[in-house]
């Protein structure tokens, strides 16, 4: 059945993008904010718009259960969760489907797979996607420190849940490894209520491309190009060039078939992509 009402499950651009294609769509809108967020643009936007609580995103946009009550009780029967915040938090889906309410995004057990990094990394590699070398998780500065020196340096200290950039710190030594694991670690738990870190080669001339997905949840995935997300300021993109102009043939080719296998070997269903880091000489 079609949505005939949405719930914007988060804030800022994000939010105030849903809400305008949700327009377009003739699909009404309730947006959740937090104290801080009452007279944000989407909120003024939306048919209308519920407090969740207080602007600590812990206590408002990072509560599963008060996002889906919210949407239950404003009689939403979709619910749209952005990116960022819960959006790769398998409990939110698994709510939704408790209480009758569609969710705009994939299936629980897929968000599980690919939205935690670890898990994403190990799925990848099963897929015959080609990783950069890493680390399972670190618990531990000690831990950040040991990975580090195996690895090489420089080395970026990742948050295994969430994104947008979020919980991520670079290491030239073993000292900054030590002090970025506490960095990484509060930063990944205030923007996502989780602080599991891993670690990456640093590798300094790498573009950010990435490959934009469809799937049907039975394994038929499609990829629509690439789009080269290479200039960004602390991890969060600027600008986005389609297509990845300087980019070989045969390494496009390459990165395509990465994408599309890595999403069909999970059954994906609805939009995804794939973020990748690529090197080369352009031709």
């Amino acid at each position: 059945m079609p949505i005939k009402r949405l719930f914007v499950a988060n804030r800022g651009e994000i939010a105030l993008r849903i809400v305008r294609a949700a327009q377009a769509l003739n699909i009404e809108t309730v947006v959740a904010v937090s104290d801080a967020d009452r007279d944000s643009a989407a909120a003024r936007l939306a048919d209308r718009s519920i407090v969740l609580g207080p602007a600590a995103a812990a206590k408002s946009y990072l509560d599963p259960r008060l996002i889906v009550h919210a949407a239950k009780e404003s009689g939403c029967d979709g619910l749209h969760p952005g990116y960022g915040f819960l959006s790769e938090r398998a409990i939110l889906p698994r709510l939704c489907a408790q209480h009758g309410i569609a969710f705009v995004g994939p299936e629980p057990d897929v968000i599980d797979a690919l939205g935690d990094k670890l898990r994403a990394r190990a799925m990848a590699g099963a897929a015959g996607v080609p990783l950069v070398p890493g680390s399972e998780c670190i618990a531990s500065a000690a831990d950040a420190r040991r990975e580090g020196d195996r690895i090489g340096y420089p080395v970026l200290l990742k948050a295994s849940a969430g994104g947008g950039g979020r919980g991520m710190v670079i290491a030239h030594n073993g000292d900054d490894a030590e002090a970025g694991f506490h960095k990484a670690s509060a930063e990944a738990v205030a923007a996502f209520g989780d602080g599991t870190l891993f670690m990456e080669r640093f590798v300094p001339e790498a573009r950010h491309v990435e490959v934009q997905l469809m799937g049907d949840g039975k394994g038929q995935v499609l990829h629509f190009g690439e789009r080269d997300c290479s200039v960004q300021r602390r991890y969060q993109k600027l600008i986005e060039e389609a297509p990845c102009a300087a980019m070989p043939d045969h390494l496009r080719r390459q990165l395509h078939a990465s994408a599309v296998a890595l999403a069909a070997s999970v059954n994906y269903r609805n939009a995804g992509t794939a973020h990748c880091l690529t090197l080369f000489a352009p031709e």
